[in-house]
């Protein structure tokens, strides 16, 4: 009588277990292809790799327009940057975790940018030719 009851309570475990992974490998691949369907579509610049922060999430987060066309008015972004981790300060009563999205979202507009700047300088060079930089010994 036991080893029915032990054998049940094994094959239903089992079962269980089972459907468990089977569920978690669907989801991995799902998502596996979900983004190879956005990096195919040229989606996967809009997403900051290391904490997923869209650049609208960040513009949203600091109240400021997006960059248009890899500009942006760091001066505001900086102002509002400022005010807000200032105002989410841990030490003053604030939250540290909004403290962070805030610096976050000031980092992925930065990099926005940086991104913009690289690029227009990299064609304004193309355009000019390279011009190798030679250094003279006195």
């Amino acid at each position: 009588m036991a080893h029915r009851i032990i054998t049940q309570v094994v094959l239903t475990g089992g079962r269980v277990l089972g459907r468990a992974f089977t569920e978690a490998y669907k989801q991995a691949s799902a998502s596996s292809q979900y983004a190879k369907a956005s990096a195919k579509n040229g989606n996967s610049s809009n997403v900051y790799a290391s904490n997923g922060l869209t650049l609208e999430e960040a513009c949203k987060i600091l109240n400021v327009k997006p960059p248009q066309q890899g500009k942006a008015n760091m001066e505001e972004v900086l102002s509002r940057f400022k005010k807000l981790f200032d105002v989410n300060d841990p030490q003053k009563g604030g939250s540290f975790y909004l403290q962070s999205k805030v610096l976050r979202a000031r980092e992925r507009i930065e990099s926005e940018v940086n991104k913009a700047k690289e690029t227009e300088e990299r064609e304004a060079e193309l355009q000019e030719g390279w011009k190798p930089k030679v250094f003279k010994d006195k």
